[in-house]
């Protein structure tokens, strides 16, 4: 705080209009560390090897698609829980409802057999899902 004396003895009191932003730099770079390592993990699904091809991206309705994912070993994830295939449309079904859209997305890797991923698909038709989103990797 500063003082100042006028001519007549009375102290006048002015505060310091400078606004001391060392605390603010300090919460923001935490937030920006905290923010680039929490970044990399709210992927959806689990890790699978995608195929490369040179497709165009589906516009998406809702801001959290529902994933599939089925790894090199062959098994079926719906989003991070591990599920068997006959109960695929068991698990599926309430998650469907609950969203005005009715599109799934499905992860395949790379490595797994063609007939693996189409009874993914003919399980997904029969259990009434016609919207079907095949997710891949751009091309170096």
């Amino acid at each position: 705080m500063a003082f100042s004396t006028s001519g007549l003895g009375e102290e006048e009191h002015s505060e310091l209009a400078n606004i001391n932003v060392t605390p603010l730099v300090d919460v923001m770079l935490v937030l920006l560390i905290i923010f680039m390592i929490t970044a990399p993990m709210l992927h959806q699904g689990i890790e699978v090897a995608l195929p490369k091809a040179d497709a165009e991206p589906i516009t998406l309705r809702v801001d959290d698609p529902l994933v599939i994912s089925v790894n090199r070993d062959g098994l079926v994830y719906v989003q991070d829980e591990p599920i068997h295939p006959s109960q695929l449309m068991e698990r599926l079904a309430p998650l469907l409802e609950a969203r005005d859209e009715d599109a799934v997305f499905l992860k395949g890797d790379r490595e797994l057999p063609y007939g693996n991923i189409m009874e993914i698909l003919a399980i997904l038709n029969k259990g009434g899902v016609l919207q079907v989103g095949m997710v891949t990797e751009k091309p170096e």
